[in-house]
């Protein structure tokens, strides 16, 4: 119980004293905000060193489930012999507002409304537009976004490592990652076994 103190006040106090929102992908940002229509003013890093942009300071549930699906992503990662973005800090995820809290199900399910494009049509479609739990905004730097969460933690960890799968194949096996990056024609996570 102490030690979770002590990792809270710590990832607390790293988060406020993070990098500045300036030092920002300026492209990336910029993907990030016309899809989610939030304006990302907080900025840090996880207790591992992957860095965090929100609209408001992610609690420490929330970085430590993105620490941990970067992790799992790594190990899995590895585990096929890749070795290009292992690190923490190859990283930048995006937390914006979810533009819903439940799925059609009634199930927790924060995620974020884009436009359909490619899944227009598509069972996907809610007239116009998806919902995504998280989407890759940029290969370089590797940067996604995912919907703010208040519990369900593990499903962060999730969507981090998925999100993360298109990017660790981007730089170490393209041919894999051009079938894989877009899953409007089949297909899903987790892509790594």
């Amino acid at each position: 119980m102490i030690r979770f103190s002590i990792f809270a006040i710590f990832a607390a106090v790293f988060f406020a004293a993070g990098q500045d929102v300036s030092g920002q992908s300026t492209p990336a940002l910029g993907e990030a905000q016309r899809y989610t229509g939030d304006r990302f003013t907080v900025a840090g890093r996880t207790a591992r060193g992957a860095n965090v942009y929100g609209v408001k300071r992610p609690s420490v549930g929330m970085l430590n489930a993105i620490d941990r699906g970067l992790t799992d992503l790594f190990a899995i990662a590895r585990r096929h012999g890749y070795r290009s973005k292992l690190n923490y800090a190859d990283y930048s995820i995006y937390i914006g507002r979810a533009d819903r809290q439940t799925n059609a199900a009634g199930e927790y399910s924060p995620d974020i409304a884009v436009g359909s494009a490619q899944y227009t049509g598509s069972i996907y479609d809610k007239g116009g537009y998806i919902y995504v739990a998280g989407m890759v905004i940029a290969n370089e730097p590797a940067s996604f976004i995912i919907g703010e969460h208040t519990r369900d933690f593990n499903r962060v960890a999730e969507v981090v490592r998925f999100e993360g799968e298109h990017l660790i194949l981007y730089h170490n096996d393209r041919r894999r990652y051009m079938a894989t990056r877009d899953h409007s024609q089949g297909g899903g996570h987790p892509i790594l076994q």
